[in-house]
């Protein structure tokens, strides 16, 4: 990332007025944290938008109000669905002295031989980690080495992960990560219909996404 800071001024405009200030090019955004009062601010919008496309969940960087540096994760962005550029941001205030609990995501990294070599199928499991630590020894992901599932069944889980001592890991550490699987057998199309029906449940994970110029109330992320 080129960029490691932005800067903002104090906004005047709340609510549902703040769709002016978008048509004006600015990007509404508000900043709080355990130190810091809430207060409404706004961005130039193309400049937050070429930074913040570049910064993880868990990536500090400095913003600047008025004269007045802070140290600021990314905690809540709303994005149009369409068009894809960003409605509003929500940035929190990090204590430097202060623990926070923040979810990193997890890379795969290396090849699998039980993949590669023995035509296993890897299936994903858990793709965030949930830590623990101090801003400063915050890191932004994770990775896990497939190079050790060398035959089909073995896994890997969030045990066997490698984080910095300085931070602890609040997933469960048999959570698992990935494992290599045999591939599944080709359906015997002899097999009668009627056998094959089951009942399956599926479950949808949506996102319920804020009118374009209403603003929702942020929520803090959750303190020690």
């Amino acid at each position: 990332m080129q960029a490691t800071q932005l800067t903002a001024t104090r906004r005047a405009v709340i609510g549902k007025q703040v769709g002016q200030l978008r048509r004006a090019g600015q990007l509404p955004a508000v900043l709080y944290g355990p130190a810091t009062e809430s207060v409404a601010i706004q961005l130039d919008a193309r400049e937050a938008g070429r930074v913040l496309r570049h910064v993880s969940g868990a990536q500090l960087f400095d913003l600047t109000v008025e004269s007045q540096t802070y140290k600021v994760l990314v905690h809540d962005v709303q994005r149009d669905s369409i068009k894809g550029h960003f409605l509003h941001v929500d940035f929190y205030a990090v204590d430097m002295n202060r623990p926070i609990k923040v979810r990193i995501p997890v890379h795969l990294v290396g090849s699998s031989y039980a993949v590669a070599s023995l035509s296993g199928v890897l299936v994903r499991g858990l793709t965030e980690l949930e830590i623990e630590c101090l801003p400063g020894d915050l890191i932004t992901s994770v990775d896990a080495d497939l190079s050790e599932l060398k035959t089909i069944g073995l896994a890997v889980f969030v045990k066997d992960l490698y984080v910095p001592k300085t931070i602890k890991v609040l997933s469960n550490p048999d959570d698992m990560v990935a494992r290599v699987t045999y591939q599944a057998k080709e359906e015997d199309l002899s097999t009668p219909v009627a056998a094959l029906t089951a009942e399956v449940e599926v479950i949808e994970k949506g996102k319920i996404e804020e009118e374009e110029g209403e603003e929702a109330a942020p929520a803090a992320p959750a303190k020690k």
